[in-house]
């Protein structure tokens, strides 16, 4: 099975995947408008329709106390859309610890502030993507 994972921000969507369903990489980070989410679905279905993945798992941003506050809800509707326009099921993964994780991995590996900062999308894509194969080679 072949997985792409979404990690959507206000101006950009980092991408990773996973040809194995095992091992995520990052791909790319798409960028849009501020708020323009019409603009980022349109460049989603873009790559989408490019790398046909079985399956696509979008990052969902629950609050601290597990309520879906309104980023959770806007990942949730984008996926929505993004899985009636491709035909691909998309699957909500938790989150909320993605960034943190990544910036740490990424101080980690002495990686600089200015690059950090342009791999950090397509970084907390990975996690999401290994939060949900873990959860998913687990059962």
């Amino acid at each position: 099975m072949k997985y792409i994972s979404l990690d959507l921000g206000s101006v950009t969507c980092g991408i990773a995947k996973s040809d194995t369903g095992f091992l995520a990489t990052p791909v790319k980070t798409i960028r849009f408008h501020p708020d323009d989410y019409d603009e980022a679905i349109d460049r989603i279905l873009e790559y989408v329709a490019k790398e046909q993945p079985d399956v696509i798992v979008m990052g969902y941003p629950l609050l601290e106390n597990d309520d879906e506050g309104p980023r959770a809800q806007l990942s949730r509707e984008i996926g929505e859309i993004i899985e009636q326009e491709s035909g691909i099921k998309v699957v909500l993964q938790d989150e909320r610890s993605t960034t943190r994780d990544s910036e740490e991995f990424l101080i980690g590996m002495d990686v600089s502030r200015k690059k950090r900062r342009k791999v950090i999308d397509q970084q907390a894509a990975v996690r999401i993507l290994e939060y949900y194969l873990q959860r998913l080679n687990s059962r």
